[in-house]
């Protein structure tokens, strides 16, 4: 894999949980909280995304993502470039108005 392409960036966790049941709900809201306490932030509810630095960085929270998986439901994750992310749309309300794109933290950028 051509580790170039994917230097600087940022982790997508998006998941659909089952949260019918008590137990269920706990376990998807351990996940959220190990998002959290792993760097992620909250885009919307059951959408986070972490900034990686290098494509290591985005192996190794990934990794920690599958060791904190539920045993129920779907978890998809997704590396964005930077660029792309900058790129993205951030649509808010009714009417419609656009916002700017969440920037890399200020210590990454100095990396």
């Amino acid at each position: 894999m051509d580790t170039e392409k994917f230097k600087m960036g940022w982790l997508i966790v998006a998941f659909d949980l089952p949260v019918v049941e008590k137990e269920q709900r706990k376990r998807a809201t351990d996940f959220r909280k190990f998002l959290l306490d792993d760097g992620f932030q909250m885009i919307q509810y059951s959408v986070y995304a972490r900034a990686c630095v290098s494509f290591a960085r985005q192996e190794t929270h990934l990794s920690r993502v599958k060791q904190h998986l539920p045993e129920e439901g779907s978890v998809r994750a997704i590396f964005v470039t930077r660029a792309q992310w900058e790129r993205s749309f951030v649509i808010q309300g009714s009417p419609a108005s656009a916002t700017e794109a969440e920037e890399l933290p200020e210590q990454i950028q100095l990396w």
